[in-house]
This record gives structure tokens, C-alpha cells and sequence, in this order.
């Protein structure tokens, strides 16, 4: 719902967001590289996990970045009522 008092000049965090994934992704897969050469199995399959999680997020994070801007309406539209107040 729309309140009325988002603030103007918002951003998205998406850039930053892509940054800290890439980060924790090459954290991640170094990870699984490491305990798998170091004979710790389960640790391995755990950062492995977690840099295919990482990856997916990635991946959408990549995807809303090339979307673009959408419709946001501009401060001259009035907030609109919650549903069933009537």
C-alpha cells in the first residue's frame, strides 16, 4: 500500500547487493574448493551449497538490475485507500 511519504529521491540497493554476492560467492566457492581438498565432506557440500544459493540470487539480482526503473507514481498522485475501507 502506499503511503504517501515514500521518499523522493530513493534508490535501490541492487548494485551493492550484486557486489556483496560476488563476494561472498568467490568466498563461498573458494570454500568448497578448500574443504574438499582437505577431506572435510560435509563443510565442502555446505559452501557448495551456499555458492549455488548465492549464484541463483545472482543471477535475479542481475535480472532486476536490467529490468529498469518502474512506474513509480510522482508526489502529485495522492496516496491511494486500503482496500475494503469503505
Amino acid at each position: 500500500m502506499r503511503t504517501g511519504n515514500e521518499p523522493v529521491t530513493a534508490r535501490s540497493p541492487l548494485r551493492l547487493r550484486f557486489w556483496l554476492g560476488v563476494w561472498g560467492l568467490i568466498w563461498a566457492a573458494g570454500g568448497a574448493v578448500a574443504f574438499s581438498l582437505a577431506g572435510r565432506a560435509g563443510w565442502a557440500a555446505a559452501c557448495a551449497v551456499l555458492a549455488v544459493i548465492v549464484a541463483v540470487d545472482l543471477v535475479m539480482v542481475v535480472r532486476h538490475i536490467r529490468q529498469g526503473p518502474h512506474y513509480q507514481p510522482g508526489p502529485d498522485v495522492p496516496p491511494y485507500e486500503p482496500p475494503g475501507r469503505r
